[in-house]
């Protein structure tokens, strides 16, 4: 009951504040449904129904309650970089570019999530070139576009 409680809260209060700023919500929620903090495991994986919260006025889902709990206590360890859209877009073309989600890397404690169809796997092209470079570049780009 306490746990219920103080999700009734965190989740009230985020639906005041509203989105900060755009977010890939693909089929409704961040990273495509996939649980957010399950990617720092190592594992892409679709959260559940049941296990579900909101952060900044976007929808996540989890495999667990354990991970939703994680979450909920330090969302923004886990919200992925620049909206959930591809990093490798971000920093090259300042462009908001749809993600598979099951394409990611954690790199200094942050998610960053990558376009991958094809031939065109943007996260060997990130790996490819300089990640700690291209961040720099997907930083600045994305206070321009972020909203």
């Amino acid at each position: 009951m306490k746990y219920r409680i103080m999700v009734f809260l965190f989740l009230t209060g985020v639906l005041v504040q509203g989105q900060s700023i755009d977010y890939n919500t693909k089929k409704g929620y961040a990273a495509h449904g996939y649980d957010v903090v399950a990617y720092f495991d190592g594992i892409a994986t679709m959260g559940k129904d049941q296990f579900t919260a909101m952060f900044d006025g976007v929808n996540y889902k989890f495999v667990s309650e354990a991970n939703l709990e994680k979450f909920v206590i330090q969302p923004n360890s886990y919200v992925p970089q620049y909206g959930g859209y591809c990093a490798y877009a971000v920093a090259v073309n300042s462009k908001k570019v749809n993600v598979d989600p099951e394409t990611f890397e954690i790199r200094g404690g942050k998610l960053y999530l990558f376009f991958n169809k094809g031939k065109n796997n943007t996260l060997q092209f990130w790996l490819n070139q300089s990640p700690n470079s291209l961040i720099s570049k997907a930083d600045i780009n994305w206070e321009n576009i972020k909203n």
